[in-house]
């Protein structure tokens, strides 16, 4: 776990904690595609501002809670934004893009007999 911006991108996620459905926001190094599914990000180089002098403590319980995390894996549905903040930023890419999905158009179907 990282406690200091070592890069000039980073991302800042805003999502529904699960466990009580409060809304958090976190700042990340790497979001990439998870693991365990089509509907899950995987998290990880978290970033915590230690430099200023005013620690709320949300921010605090956060990041005690994600104290030994190595990567959070969130569900796609509890995510409510993602920043991507810094100058050098080149886009957000997944291995598995799934954005490029075929809509097949539905069968012509022969309308029915009218009756005269």
């Amino acid at each position: 776990m990282s406690k200091t911006k070592k890069q000039n991108i980073y991302y800042e996620i805003t999502f529904r904690d699960p466990k009580d459905g409060q809304i958090l926001s976190l700042k990340a190094q790497k979001i990439a595609d998870s693991t365990l599914g089509l509907s899950f990000i995987t998290i990880s180089e978290f970033l915590f501002d230690t430099d200023k002098l005013v620690v709320t403590p949300d921010q605090e319980a956060l990041e005690k809670r994600l104290e030994g995390v190595k990567a959070l894996h969130l569900s796609i549905y509890s995510v409510l934004s993602i920043k991507e903040i810094g100058n050098d930023n080149k886009g957000l890419k997944f291995k598995k893009d799934r954005s490029n999905l075929v809509v097949l158009s539905s069968v012509d179907r022969p309308s029915p007999p009218t009756s005269k």
